[in-house]
This record gives structure tokens, C-alpha cells and sequence, in this order.
């Protein structure tokens, strides 16, 4: 059994695989104070319930954005489950030819949704992938990871409202029932929603242009189906993207 980590800055998402199927998958928070035996004892937890042995796993593989948490989790996998982790970097074989100007700048969740993007619905394609920061990872037909861009995520955003406000609540992100919003919470979610929503199709709209119009655009992550359902681009979600690019990686690195 493959366990695949997806470490981001808000949560680590945690799936487990047999084979290329993805039997059950988790998302904790990321908690830097955290130890090794608290992240142990927790995953090894979250196995019993689904009848899982953590004795069965045979390898694990991390993305990690958050570096002051690695040396926790690679010692966590050594102690509780007898396996040195892999962690996906810059020279990592993932499949795609890196342009980014620094290869070693690129978030490693980034080529994750990468791979899972061009093997999974094939090139020119982007992913936004919609997390505490909205990420557009662009692939070019090749299989060349060209780039992208970097947005404020919806959840900064929602915060900054409230905690850099002083009358303006703590509100729920949601689809609107109107662009026009007639108290303060709905026009905080008009703005919110809608804003978001024009970022992303601005964004696209040009890498679209870019790319030429057979350009594929991929969502995942915590709000990809709200935001899905008001883009004029995004036409597929995938939510365990990620984790099958871990998969895909994995596969590709320990071939049978």
C-alpha cells in the first residue's frame, strides 16, 4: 500500500492507494508544533476505523510546502511505519520537462497537479488548484511544465476583510442569490464569490489565449466546485487530483 501526503499551508491531505486505486483519504490541519509521535500515532488512528493495517503500508510519498515540517514527518515515517519517505522535488523523474527559470522555486504540489494534469487529460492543459493560495500550473501539449501564476486565496481574503476592517463580519464563503448583494454579509459573498470567480476566468481567459483554445482547464481543491460552477473555463473538478499525481509519481519512480 502507497501512503501519499500532500503537505500545504492550511491542511496535509493523506491518501492511501492500492495499486492505482485510491481506497480512503484524509485532511488533517497543519499543525507546526506538531511531533513526530502526535503525527504517528494520529495517522496510524485514522487506519483502524476503515480497516486499514499500517503494517501493510510499503511506501510513502510527500509534497511538501511547508519545509519546517519535513524533518517531522520523515522521521514519523521512519518510526511508525519503517519506510523512508520520498519527497517530490526539482529533480525528482515526475514525467515533465521543468522550464520554470529556478526549478528549484516550484512549489512541489504545483508539479503533483502538474503530472495528474497533463497524464491524466492530456496537453496543452492548467490547473488551478484552489487552496490558501490559487495556483495556475500550465502545461504545454510536449508535457513541459511552462509556469503560471500565483493568486491570494479566498480564505486571505476573507480574513483580511474581517481582520483589517472594522465593522465587517467573519463571513461564509458561498455562491450568491444575486451580484448585487442587499445587506453586508451578501455583498461581502457577492464580492468575494464574484471577484474570485473574474480573477480565475481573467487568468485563464489569457493562458487560454496563450495556449490556443483545445487548452484544457482542470479545478481542484477546497473551493473548486463553488467557483466551477460560475466559471465560463473550469469545465472538469477533480478533487483527488493531487493524491493521483502523487500516485502517478510514485508509480513512475518504482516501476514493477
Amino acid at each position: 500500500m502507497l501512503l501519499a501526503l500532500d503537505a500545504g499551508n492550511s491542511n496535509i491531505t493523506i491518501g492511501a492507494f492500492e495499486g492505482r486505486k485510491l481506497v480512503c483519504q484524509w485532511r488533517l490541519r497543519t499543525v507546526h508544533e506538531q511531533t513526530a509521535d502526535e503525527w504517528g500515532m494520529l495517522l496510524r488512528h485514522l487506519f483502524t476505523p476503515v480497516g486499514l493495517d499500517s503494517a501493510a503500508v510499503g511506501g510513502i510519498l510527500l509534497s511538501s510546502v511547508v519545509p519546517p515540517i519535513d524533518s517531522t514527518l520523515a522521521f514519523m515515517t521512519r518510526r511508525y511505519f519503517h519506510t523512508e519517505a520520498m519527497f517530490v522535488g526539482p529533480h525528482t523523474e515526475i514525467g515533465l520537462k521543468i522550464c520554470y527559470d529556478n526549478p528549484n522555486e516550484v512549489g512541489a504540489d504545483r508539479l503533483v497537479n502538474g503530472v495528474a494534469g497533463f497524464y491524466k487529460y492530456g496537453g496543452p492543459c492548467v490547473i488551478v488548484d484552489l487552496g490558501t493560495t490559487i495556483n495556475f500550473d500550465v502545461i504545454s501539449r510536449d508535457g513541459e511544465y511552462l509556469g503560471g501564476a500565483i493568486a491570494v486565496g479566498i480564505g486571505i481574503s476573507i480574513d483580511a476583510l474581517f481582520s483589517k476592517t472594522a465593522r465587517l463580519p467573519l463571513v461564509e464563503f458561498r455562491p450568491p442569490q444575486d451580484v448585487v448583494g442587499t445587506n453586508t454579509v451578501a455583498s461581502m459573498q457577492s464580492g468575494l464569490y464574484f471577484g474570485a470567480v473574474g480573477m480565475i476566468d481573467g487568468i485563464l481567459e489569457r493562458v487560454i489565449a496563450k495556449l490556443g483554445p483545445q487548452t484544457k482547464a482542470i479545478a481542484t481543491g477546497g473551493q473548486a466546485h463553488l467557483i466551477a460552477g460560475g466559471s465560463r473555463f473550469l469545465s472538469v473538478v477533480d478533487e483527488h487530483l493531487t493524491l493521483e499525481g502523487l500516485q502517478m509519481i510514485w508509480e513512475r519512480n518504482h516501476p514493477q
